[in-house]
């Protein structure tokens, strides 16, 4: 297991200053979800920006959650409603309602080729990005998606119809991790947030092992409601680097990932949101 701290290497603004329950990273623009019922968004803005540049709001009967890019679209789960919605990127219109049979939490897209290719999920044809004519259009064919739902589970999903492939059990060493929230597709691994916690996990999708653990304290801010906690995983294009946030956070955090040593991540990762729970 490899051990990391982040090095915080700019602080940005966060505009709107939204219940983040998903980040994503194009180039210079970024995506957010932001959740809450009758409060929750999908949002577009230039990294750095002071101000959103677009967003488009949610019926008050949906709280968003994470989110992912496939083709031209953006996929926006939803917390307890079974429902995920896909956006087109360019204009953000909702184009279609997708049902979906879990709780959602996080999300993110597996690129085709950084799949394993001896065990590249069977069915289904990779969505091609070359017909995305969004902000930061980029040319990535998906191979599939990778959902949370709050436990110790990932689900692995066709990235159009959202049908689940195969399930993979999260765990570090022989304890499950839960609380597995917003989810980044980075260097051949999954980053989760671990809810409740300041920790990253990196995870090896396809045997569930958690083999990276980032203490990500340096890049936290101070809140006193207990639901204002760190949220949001964004990768950059810069290898080891991330944008990382919170629900109401007034910055976002640019790090870079520094190797380290076990500073108590592992126990916290553990831990969990129980800590949140029982007021630790």
């Amino acid at each position: 297991m490899r051990f990391f701290r982040v090095k915080v290497v700019r602080t940005l603004p966060h505009p709107g200053r939204g219940f983040t329950q998903g980040l994503m990273a194009e180039g210079e623009t970024v995506w957010e979800s932001g959740g809450q019922y009758g409060m929750s968004v999908l949002r577009r803005y230039k990294l750095g920006a002071a101000e959103v540049a677009a967003e488009a709001g949610l019926p008050a009967e949906l709280f968003a959650e994470g989110i992912c890019r496939v083709g031209g679209s953006i996929v926006q789960l939803t917390w307890r409603e079974r429902v995920a919605l896909r956006w087109d990127a360019g204009t953000l219109d909702l184009a279609e309602k997708v049902p979906f049979n879990r709780e959602g939490w996080g999300i993110c897209a597996v690129p085709v080729d950084k799949a394993p290719v001896e065990k590249a999920p069977a069915g289904g044809a990779p969505v091609d990005n070359t017909i995305n004519t969004g902000p930061d259009a980029v040319d990535i064919p998906v191979d599939e998606v990778v959902t949370s739902d709050g436990t110790s589970e990932l689900v692995r999903r066709d990235p159009v119809t959202l049908a689940p492939r195969a399930v993979v059990h999260v765990r570090c060493g022989e304890q499950r991790v839960r609380w597995l929230n917003d989810l980044a597709w980075a260097g051949g691994l999954v980053w989760a947030n671990v809810l409740g916690t300041t920790c990253l996990a990196g995870i090896d999708l396809d045997t569930g092992a958690v083999t990276d653990v980032v203490d990500a304290r340096a890049a936290g801010e101070w809140h006193a409601h207990p639901q204002l906690v760190m949220n949001g995983i964004a990768a950059l294009d810069q290898r080891g680097e991330f944008l990382l946030t919170g629900k109401g956070w007034r910055s976002i955090r640019h790090v870079r990932l520094i190797p380290d040593r076990d500073r108590g991540q592992v126990e916290r990762l553990l831990e969990g949101a129980r800590a949140m729970m029982y007021g630790a």
